[in-house]
């Protein structure tokens, strides 16, 4: 199978399973409850790509700069990290309802403008730099930013469908098996190359 495919596919998995529970989810459907859901959509996916550019940037960075070995290590790690970060679960701040109540001229440059800064720094940025050391940048920023719009337009219609009685437990739990999972797989790669 082509490399490009391959972290194409495991990117979107990774950070569909992400975006499960996570604060962009959620203001993902605030914003469809306000807005029509396309100009959402286009604004989630403008900032995605945005910050999944950059990430998958610095990852490559790093994935040239340090043994491959120890990159998997601190990705093992990290993925563990992911997985408890998920079982805490996410919530909005008050502020950030405010943000995605307000009314502006333009709904994708609000919606945008909110992601961006919302993904600063997330578990989904930190995932994708953590592929992007391990996988080809191009396959990564490609699944990374289509997983995360799909997540968040499945919280849309899902939300929009059952009315925000979301089983967020059981999303949760699932998702942070997947980290746990994983960064189990990874950590088994990197003591086997460390050793």
């Amino acid at each position: 199978m082509d490399a490009v495919v391959v972290s194409t596919l495991i990117s979107f998995w990774v950070i569909f399973v992400a975006e499960l529970g996570d604060k962009s989810q959620l203001m993902a459907l605030t914003f469809a409850t306000r807005y029509k859901v396309w100009p959402v959509l286009v604004g989630i996916t403008g900032a995605t790509a945005l910050v999944h550019l950059a990430s998958v940037g610095i990852g490559a960075g790093l994935g040239a700069a340090l043994p491959t070995g120890w990159i998997n290590l601190a990705a093992a790690l990290a993925f563990l990290a992911f997985g408890v970060w998920t079982l805490r679960g996410d919530t909005l701040t008050d502020a950030e309802k405010d943000k995605a109540a307000q009314v502006t001229k333009s709904v994708v440059i609000a919606v945008g403008t909110a992601f961006f800064l919302a993904e600063l720094g997330d578990k989904t940025m930190l995932a994708t730099i953590t592929l992007a050391t391990d996988y080809g940048w191009f396959g990564v920023w490609v699944g990374s930013t289509l997983g995360m719009v799909a997540a968040d337009a499945l919280a849309i219609v899902v939300g929009r469908a059952l009315g925000r009685n979301l089983p967020e437990r059981v999303i949760r739990y699932g998702a942070a098996a997947l980290f746990f999972l994983f960064g189990a797989w990874l950590l088994v790669e990197a003591v086997v190359e460390l050793v």
